[in-house]
């Protein structure tokens, strides 16, 4: 577990949301202590949640393998060098080809430092890394709460958070993304508590480990990226 999130101080933030959001309390009563889900962060890393997007986890992990062997270091400097073939090469598509060349251009430029992120606040930061060709609202959201461990981002657009909310709700359809962004107004500042909190309710009753309430439709086949 990160430093930056005790046992102490994530069940305190728990107890936030559990006070202010009553499809939280029935979550945080029915979920034990959970683990940040932390990632390698800088450029590699928002390189390497391109990579893995929209791939089954084997293939994901096969590429990366294939990119790292590849370019030796993964840099701005490193994947600059190749052209789009050689990226392609090492097993990206295309448009994923083009985005690297985009992070390390933005890297380079100044125009979103990867060492220097986190001066930023989270809109700010949203907003740099939204500028780069091939980064949505979606990843940069994930990149800031996973790589760089922030408490308030919340990634609203990821369909698990949405299914696993309307379960806790006992709704009848799926919130929108707009709804969901609303609702977490509620959570701040720990929006990415509730995020992981949701996550693994969601999980916990795809696996029958937990009922679902309610009458809603079943949990459908969502693969969130960020689970």
């Amino acid at each position: 577990m990160s430093l930056l999130h005790t046992p102490e101080s994530l069940s305190l933030a728990r107890a936030h949301l559990a006070a202010v959001d009553p499809a939280m309390a029935r979550i945080d009563a029915l979920l034990p202590p959970f683990a940040w889900r932390s990632r390698p962060g800088g450029f590699a890393g928002l390189v390497r949640f391109i990579t893995e997007q929209q791939v089954s986890v084997a293939s994901a992990a096969a590429i990366w393998a294939r990119v790292e062997a590849g370019l030796g270091e993964v840099t701005p400097q490193a994947v600059l060098a190749q052209d789009e073939a050689g990226l392609k090469a090492f097993g990206l598509s295309s448009p994923k080809a083009r985005y690297a060349q985009a992070i390390a251009h933005a890297h380079v430029s100044g125009a979103a430092d990867f060492d220097r992120l986190f001066e930023l606040d989270d809109e700010a930061a949203i907003t740099a890394l939204t500028a780069i060709k091939g980064v949505g609202r979606w990843t940069a959201e994930v990149y800031l709460m996973m790589c760089e461990e922030r408490l308030d981002v919340f990634p609203a657009g990821d369909l698990a958070l949405q299914e696993g909310l309307r379960m806790a709700d006992e709704g009848e359809t799926r919130p929108s993304e707009k709804a969901v962004y609303a609702r977490s107004e509620l959570w701040r500042p720990y929006r990415a508590v509730a995020a992981h909190l949701i996550w693994d309710y969601y999980l916990a009753v795809r696996a029958k480990l937990l009922p679902e309430p309610g009458r809603g439709p079943k949990p459908q086949d969502i693969d969130s990226e960020t689970t």
